[in-house]
């Protein structure tokens, strides 16, 4: 009796394992990467075939392909576990030989003690000392959730920590909507820059005056109002525009990061309050007006967080799907079956957010201009340019003025000199003022 309940459950199971496939294959990606996923097809019917054959043999030999069967489920998730700990362990030598590095290069060159709290540590510290200080929110945390109005902003006027890569934690005070800029910039009668977008124009992870924004305010001697927030992806972005775009905004800066952007959006079009914003073009939550919600709403997402804060280490999902063995089985298949390294598929929605910025800089009277900022993998490791090409031919298409971070940065001689340490991450304080001088640079009246 239970060898035949196994027998159903292992047919249930392969029945459902083949429709998996199928929605990965012909719905989310849309048949883009059926090659990668025939392998799966082919497990998914011979597992139909084994279950089904399992009802009709004998009880000793349904016995025995039963044993053989679980014996080779448990060896695989063996495996599994012996290489996820494996590659955790060199994982965190990685890390802390990186680490020591730039403790040894800050404290060397500072003269500072390397601030090694995490982010939920030093949030306690400086708590007990000033009641008035929180973490940045981020909008991205709140994908997933279903509510009545999506925040688009952080914790406005208060002290706000962000994050440590360069040996100390960047703070700064938010302005009246929860933004990083001085607070004052929001009552400047005409605004020579607006810009929208991630944690690179946030300005992780350095104090003002370092970040982007700030620059830019200094070389033009003129107003910059920074909109940015870390995993921001394009429909956040242009939500942002369409709540918090003034009246007399001259330039319009969508900064664009290659390393995430693309697969931001694909998530975000699945949120119904932040699609209504690219399918109705009179949609508004009317944020401006809503700062209170916004600040309860963000520090209650924090402090939870903060008290739920958990090493990320391991993935549970990730080794029941048994990913490190499938990575090293994917390297034995044909080229035309690798699965895709740094390449997501761009969403056509993609080209349709662009379009309706551009035509909501034209109604304001703004020019706008897209910035291309590279991954830093790119300069050390082979990085797929096909998303690059293509992200440039729809910018073009559309007549939008480009400015390629990328191209600039590869053509110097040596790029890592702006990214913390020389190792990588975002950008250091050096590799923002650079790409400032370049955004102003190509942006002069």
């Amino acid at each position: 009796m239970i060898k035949q309940r196994i027998s159903s459950f292992l047919l249930l199971f392969s029945l459902f394992f083949l429709l998996y496939v199928f929605y990965k294959s012909e719905i989310f990606w849309e048949g883009n990467k059926r090659n990668y996923y025939l392998i799966y097809y082919f497990i998914s019917i011979l597992l139909i075939f084994y279950s089904v054959i399992l009802f009709f043999v004998g009880k000793k030999i349904r016995e025995y392909l039963l044993i053989s069967t679980l014996s080779v489920i448990f060896a695989l998730y063996l495996s599994e576990g012996y290489i996820t700990i494996q590659d955790l362990s060199n994982s965190n030598l990685k890390i802390n030989k990186e680490k020591r590095k730039k403790i040894k290069i800050y404290e060397k060159t500072t003269g500072k003690k390397y601030d090694q709290r995490t982010q939920s540590e030093i949030y306690k510290d400086l708590k007990k000392k000033d009641n008035k200080i929180t973490i940045s929110y981020l909008p991205y945390s709140n994908i997933k959730k279903k509510n009545d109005f999506f925040p688009l902003s952080g914790v406005s006027n208060i002290k706000t920590i962000m994050c440590n890569e360069n040996g100390y934690y960047a703070i700064y005070n938010s302005d009246r909507y929860g933004f990083n800029n001085p607070d004052k910039e929001w009552d400047q009668s005409e605004i020579e820059y607006l810009l929208v977008g991630d944690s690179y124009l946030q300005g992780y992870c350095v104090n003002r005056p370092n970040d982007m924004t700030s620059v830019l305010r200094k070389l033009s001697n003129k107003s910059a109002l920074n909109l940015g927030l870390g995993g921001n992806g394009p429909l956040i972005q242009y939500a942002g525009l369409r709540e918090y775009l003034k009246p007399k905004v001259k330039k319009i800066i969508w900064i664009y990061f290659e390393g995430n952007d693309i697969e931001n959006l694909s998530k975000e079009l699945d949120n119904p309050i932040l699609n209504k914003y690219l399918t109705d073009y009179n949609h508004s939550q009317r944020l401006l007006f809503k700062q209170k919600k916004i600040d309860l709403y963000a520090q209650k997402f924090i402090d939870k967080a903060v008290n739920e804060a958990k090493s990320p280490e391991f993935n549970f999902l990730y080794f029941i799907k048994l990913s490190k063995i499938r990575g090293i089985l994917n390297k034995f298949l044909p080229e035309k079956n690798q699965p895709q390294r740094n390449v997501i598929q761009i969403p056509k929605e993609f080209i349709e957010v662009l379009k309706q910025a551009q035509s909501l800089a034209i109604e304001n009277n703004s020019k706008i201009y897209f910035v291309y900022l590279p991954h830093d993998n790119r300069f050390f490791e082979d990085y797929d340019d096909t998303n690059y090409f293509l992200v440039k031919k729809i910018v073009k298409e559309l007549k939008i003025d480009l400015i390629d971070i990328k191209e600039i940065f590869e053509n110097e001689k040596d790029p890592m000199l702006y990214y913390p340490f020389e190792i990588g991450g975002h950008l250091n304080e050096k590799g923002y003022n650079r790409v400032a001088n370049i955004i102003f640079d190509n942006t002069k009246d």
